[in-house]
């Protein structure tokens, strides 16, 4: 026999991952009483499926690579990586799958918990069942926020359903290095966990559609990284596809676009992502289920009348990744709460109740050797930017402190100059240890300060900073 129960409100949020977490945790720091619905770990996919776990596999690869350019230490580093050590560790940043500590977050911040499945039901109404077979009739009284984030977007590649591909969560949380791992992709997904199950043991083959890696990157990133994956040993074949796949005898077969085939022992299919709104009840308030849920930048849903929709993270499709979902969640806890106060809400670009950070200063590391990392615009978007912009390269083994990094330090770097405002419109970065410059360059950008200001900005000799200086120097002549 199942129970049927109703409760009401102020806010609720469907999915529990670190962007729910945060809109739940501003809605009631703001004073509204909040529950938050979730149908699988709290802490969602970044904590045990991405993020957390994937970044554990990386760091002792990046670590490694690192040491072995040291003069002193690249002996005691040449041996192959304790495995099971890095399994180990991987399993505890990943709390070993339990999230008793997000629970125990969860209830300090004050917010309720529901475990289960949630499906909007009509406007500031949403239904839970759960997995005793349960229905709790939830009713808003201001808002319903939708972060269910996103799953793995497989391509149309006959055979794949039969093959038990790997998606980006086999990936991360694999308990043993496949002999032969392929690899369909040629994103950050791909990029990554090649570096790491390479570094694991795997051999490693990638088919990329493109003529490059990291597309959407500046091409010397892609290129350096390519570079990177295939000195390790990683069989990149650019220009390629699978077209059709099976499993026989526990073996991957796969035929390529151009008539040959390969065998495998898995295949990650890294091929993008797509929303979680399949199963939300989108349809039950005129939206398409399956959609990406487009937004204001106050991330209230357009489409929907009344403005208590809201759809916060990956699910909106504006910036993919859990830092940006995190500070979109405290915009649009903030912009619920003052809504709900009947306070004033700062729309102005960059006041407290907008995004504008969306839409020019996002900022991004890819963990690889080298590593990447960006905020900003790119050089392949500035014809659609609409701004005058100027162009700057600097070779970053030219610097003191990437000698100081490593022998043989190959990099480089490559500012944007809006030369209408003398600000920076973008940079990107790309060689070893490069993910510790992106907050300045994040910094620069959302903060638009002024090139002649930031002159004053002085570098600590010798660091990996002193880029800085070589590229405004650079600029200036």
């Amino acid at each position: 026999m199942t129970n049927e129960t109703t409760r009401t409100y102020d806010v609720i949020v469907i999915g529990a991952g670190p962007v729910g977490e945060n809109v739940a945790e501003r809605a009631r720091a703001a004073g509204l009483s909040t529950v938050i619905i979730e149908r699988e770990l709290i802490g969602g996919e970044c904590s045990f499926w991405a993020c957390d776990p994937s970044k554990a596999l990386l760091r002792p690869v990046v670590a490694r690579a690192d040491a072995s350019r040291v003069p002193g230490l690249d002996p005691a580093v040449a041996g192959p990586l304790d495995v099971d050590a890095v399994l180990a560790h991987r399993d505890k940043m990943s709390s070993y799958w339990k999230d008793e500590d997000q629970v125990d977050w969860l209830n300090s911040a004050g917010v309720d918990l529901i475990r289960g499945h949630g499906r909007l039901t009509g406007p500031k109404k949403v239904a839970v069942q759960t997995a005793e077979g349960d229905t709790i009739n939830l009713t808003a009284r201001h808002a319903v926020a939708v972060s269910t984030g996103t799953r793995a977007a497989l391509p149309p590649i006959p055979g794949y359903d039969t093959v038990r591909p790997w998606t980006s969560r086999e990936a991360t949380t694999a308990t043993k290095a496949p002999g032969r791992l392929a690899i369909v992709g040629g994103g950050v997904v791909a990029v990554e966990m090649a570096t790491a199950w390479q570094a694991l043991g795997s051999q490693v083959t990638m088919l990329v559609l493109e003529n490059g890696l990291l597309e959407r990157m500046e091409p010397f990133a892609g290129d350096l990284v390519t570079e990177g994956l295939r000195e390790a040993g990683v069989d990149i074949r650019f220009n390629t596809t699978a077209t059709f796949m099976t499993r026989e005898d526990g073996e991957v077969r796969i035929t390529l676009s151009d008539g040959s085939e390969l065998a495998a022992d898995e295949i990650l299919l890294a091929t993008g992502r797509a929303p979680q709104t399949r199963d939300v009840g989108l349809q039950s308030v005129g939206l398409t289920p399956g959609d990406w849920l487009t937004v204001d930048d106050t991330f209230q849903v357009t489409g929907v009348d009344g403005g208590w929709l809201y759809a916060v993270g990956d699910v909106n499709r504006r910036a993919l990744m859990t830092h940006q979902g995190k500070y979109q969640a405290r915009i649009a806890g903030a912009v619920i709460g003052a809504r709900a106060n009947n306070e004033p809400v700062d729309t102005a670009p960059w006041g407290a109740h907008v995004a504008t950070a969306d839409h020019s200063a996002v900022p991004q590391v890819v963990f690889t050797t080298p590593e990447v990392a960006s905020v900003g615009l790119t050089s392949r978007e500035i014809e659609h930017s609409g701004r005058r912009i100027k162009v700057v390269d600097y070779d970053l083994a030219q610097i003191a402190g990437a000698h100081q990094y490593g022998e043989d330090y190959r990099g480089h770097a490559r500012m944007l100059i809006d030369t209408d405002q003398g600000t920076v419109a973008g940079i990107t970065f790309a060689g070893p240890g490069v993910g510790e410059l992106v907050h300045s360059a994040t910094i620069a950008v959302s903060g638009e300060v002024p090139l002649n200001r930031l002159w004053h900005a002085v570098p600590a000799f010798p660091t990996l900073g002193e880029i800085w200086l070589r590229l405004l120097e650079t600029h200036r002549g």
